[in-house]
């Protein structure tokens, strides 16, 4: 490389690290609620040697669709949107709140600063505003043990399980709330930032939450009228089987010589794979047969006793016990 392209290279990174040009920081996209308001966060930069002339006299302006001036921090007319600029221009800060957003505001937005010499429109970044009626919808997630998983997943009985809500914050005032409705009801946490809202119902899973549909609504309380968005998870729980119970018919006790059914039936998840039946007489146990049916077509006094069933899953067994009673003539 000779002395005049080492020069050249020399003077391109001598200026990119140590002078600056006229740029501008803008979020391409902003969603804002009608009803609501709206923030353009921004932040500029100008040439060094305008830096003596950004002064406190410096105003901000914008302008929608490049042609319509529809905002100066200054000079405030009617025709002009309602807003303020949040930002210290003098610190390079541009950041711009409009308030009573409707349709209207729906355009692209370029920045303009203006302080004694310095005159300049940012025309290369621009600043996208779209205004929709109702409020994005906040999102569910669900967390087993603290990680994540799909909701189609099932959930065992006895985990640690989070359910988060977070939802984006539209510029509002009062801030949107986050609230959960369910049966049973669960305490819940909540957290905020600047533009997230977070809530967080944290639980031991039981098999009374199974198939329960937990729902997050957050709320905007504009000055017509609150809207709403939500999102929704189903539990899924597996557990051992529960509220496990012998019927009989026609009844436990029964004359010699009749028919009797005894039916087991329990509530589990996974359902119950098999259910066994045992007889307990004189001290003993006797092992009988499987299936959630026990019937005798014709019963004598040798079938007097107690009869217990069990229910068995992959989680675990439960037993219920009925006493069956022969009658007979004398």
């Amino acid at each position: 490389m000779g002395t005049a392209e080492k020069s050249i290279l020399f003077c391109f990174l001598l200026r990119a690290v140590c002078c600056r040009d006229f740029n501008i920081s803008l979020p391409q996209k902003i969603e804002a609620l009608n009803g609501s308001c709206v923030i353009i966060k921004c932040r500029f930069e100008i040439q060094d040697q305008y830096d003596k002339d950004l002064t406190e006299r410096a105003t901000g302006q914008w302008f929608k669709n490049g042609t319509d001036l529809v905002f100066h921090s200054t000079d405030h007319k009617s025709n002009h949107f309602n807003g303020k600029i949040t930002g210290n221009l003098l610190e390079k800060n541009c950041t711009t709140v409009f308030y009573n957003v409707s349709s209207k505001h729906t355009g692209r937005y370029y920045f303009r600063i203006e302080s004694g010499g310095l005159k300049y429109v940012y025309t290369v970044n621009t600043s996208t505003i779209n205004v929709i009626d109702s409020p994005p919808k906040p999102t569910v997630q669900l967390y087993v043990e603290q990680k994540e998983v799909q909701d189609q997943e099932e959930v065992l009985e006895g985990s640690s399980v989070s359910l988060r809500c977070s939802a984006e914050t539209l510029c509002s005032s009062p801030p949107p709330t986050l609230t959960w409705s369910s049966t049973p009801r669960i305490p819940l946490s909540e957290s905020s930032r600047l533009e997230e809202l977070i809530s967080d119902l944290n639980f031991t899973a039981t098999h009374r939450q199974h198939r329960v549909t937990f729902t997050c609504t957050i709320t905007y309380q504009l000055q017509d009228e609150n809207k709403t968005a939500q999102d929704n998870i189903t539990l899924h729980v597996q557990y051992s089987p529960k509220n496990t119970s012998v019927s009989v018919l026609p009844s436990s006790s029964v004359l010699e010589g009749r028919s009797v059914t005894l039916t087991c039936s329990s509530d589990a998840n996974p359902a119950v794979l098999n259910y066994t039946w045992s007889r307990e007489g004189e001290g003993q146990m006797e092992q009988l047969q499987t299936g959630h049916t026990l019937t005798f077509d014709r019963i004598d006094l040798k079938h007097r006793g107690w009869y217990h069933c069990t229910a068995q899953n992959q989680h675990g067994t439960q037993n219920s016990s009925v006493m069956l009673d022969i009658q007979y003539a004398p």
